[in-house]
């Protein structure tokens, strides 16, 4: 019998440590090292590869003598996948795509598998029978005539993964997912740090050396954190985040890491019965649709990525019932929400201070960009006056804390956006004014320098 040893691991970070420790040294939480079972003659084996397959020794190499290769990549059917990697799957690359139970990963990754109809395509279940994937498969109408080489395995164990990977030679590997796998090389069960972070090596080792690009399906927290040490999201070159409400019918599949392409784009589905839907036009969603004009709602083009979009903010301001007001901001920034109200407060002369305010961005889509502010401003005074805005008006400006519109970037891609989509006036700051070729516009476009000046022309 070989002798194992024991390892304390940092739940938060992956740190390792030979004793316990109450505080990690490297991410400064307390109480996340946990005890881990560590094989001590397979520590150092890392190699995906059979016995029976002996793989070269990497030799160092002058950057001279290194070929330089074009960019090619996968392109999927999936054209939202294809713009939040940066244009395709890139061979050889590690994707992590996280999510909460029930939003759709193992559903997105089945239609992808099976829409790649030209390519050797593995996924590997650990959560569920080959049963329950075929029923997923006809439920969602992926036919899997699409694909005759899609292939399934329901394993766990890593050695019998990769015999099986070099039975089948696939062209893309879909794990689902990595804290269901374990390592023969360790002693831990599966799920734990040392097994996550051991299985995802060697499938990084796999992908590297082959050029085969593997997805790997992961779990979040109840902080909505990907599950597993921080180190996981080092080792992968992509990092995909599934968002929406379970019982909303749209989802938002973000990056928030991506060593290929921009980490600003997001990818937009609508959830149906039949499977995922890619949503082509994200604005006419994110725009609700109602009866007559409300007051508090305004209209906002933001842009994500390269993708222009027009959102609709929600506000409610009321009279405070206690002597706190409440600041209760969804989809965006609570600090910046409060520098806002202090600015309609202290450079337009507004009692916010003894107001709750309620803000919500329509369809459940977060907004950073700060282009957002001005229909924000004018969601908020139309709520507390109770004027509402035409649903034929929308806006795209930065505020400053002196109260004056700043200038944002692309403004003429937002500019064209709304006219595409019908609106009849769009404010913006006039110092964007300048620098736009308006002749070809029939949108009326509305500059002003100062925030006082949109609500003297918007309420009088």
């Amino acid at each position: 019998m070989a002798k194992s040893k024991t390892l304390f691991f940092c739940q938060t970070c992956g740190y390792e440590s030979a004793k316990w420790l109450g505080k990690c040294p490297s991410c400064n939480n307390w109480n996340t090292f946990v005890e881990e079972v560590v094989s001590k003659s397979d520590a150092g084996k890392n190699d995906w590869r059979s016995e029976s397959t002996h793989s070269k020794v990497a030799q160092p190499k002058k950057l001279d003598e290194i070929e330089s290769t074009q960019d090619i990549r996968l392109i999927t059917p999936d054209n939202e996948l294809n713009r939040v990697l940066g244009g395709g799957i890139v061979p050889g690359s590690l994707v992590l795509i996280g999510g909460e139970p029930g939003i759709g990963k193992s559903t997105l990754m089945l239609q992808i598998g099976i829409g790649l109809s030209k390519l050797k395509v593995l996924y590997v279940s650990g959560e569920e029978s080959e049963q329950q994937i075929k029923m997923r498969a006809e439920r969602t109408q992926s036919d899997s005539k699409k694909n005759p080489q899609f292939h399934i395995l329901t394993e766990t164990n890593t050695k019998n993964i990769f015999l099986a990977v070099e039975s089948v030679q696939p062209q893309l590997v879909v794990i689902d997912s990595i804290q269901t796998l374990f390592s023969p090389l360790l002693d831990s069960v599966a799920g734990s740090i040392g097994q996550v972070r051991q299985c995802a090596g060697e499938l990084m080792k796999f992908a590297k050396e082959t050029n085969t690009p593997v997805f790997l399906v992961g779990h979040i927290t109840k902080d909505g954190m990907l599950a597993g040490p921080k180190v996981l999201e080092h080792m992968v070159d992509t990092v995909l985040q599934f968002e929406g409400d379970r019982h909303l019918a749209y989802r938002i599949l973000r990056t928030t890491k991506n060593r290929f392409g921009s980490t600003s784009e997001i990818g937009i589905y609508e959830m149906l019965g039949t499977g995922l839907r890619e949503v082509s036009n994200p604005s006419e969603i994110l725009i609700s649709q109602k009866d007559g004009q409300l007051s508090g709602a305004t209209i906002g083009a933001t842009i994500e990525g390269n993708r222009p979009l027009l959102i609709e903010i929600q506000s409610l301001v009321s009279p405070a019932s206690y002597g706190t007001p409440q600041r209760t901001p969804t989809g965006f920034d609570q600090k910046r929400l409060n520098m806002l109200l202090a600015v309609l407060e202290k450079r337009c002369g507004f009692r916010m201070g003894t107001q709750d305010v309620f803000v919500n961005m329509a369809g459940g889509i977060k907004v950073e960009d700060p282009a957002i502010d001005l229909a924000l401003c004018v969601s908020l005074i139309s709520s507390m006056e109770e004027i509402p805005v035409s649903d034929k008006v929308c806006f795209a400006a930065e505020i400053g804390l002196g109260g004056e519109l700043r200038a944002v970037n692309r403004i003429d891609q937002r500019i064209s956006e709304a006219e595409k989509l019908g609106f009849e006036k769009i404010y913006i700051s006039k110092y964007s004014h300048k620098t736009l070729d308006l002749k070809k516009t029939k949108i009326e476009v509305m500059a002003f320098s100062k925030l006082t000046e949109v609500f003297q022309d918007l309420f009088g």
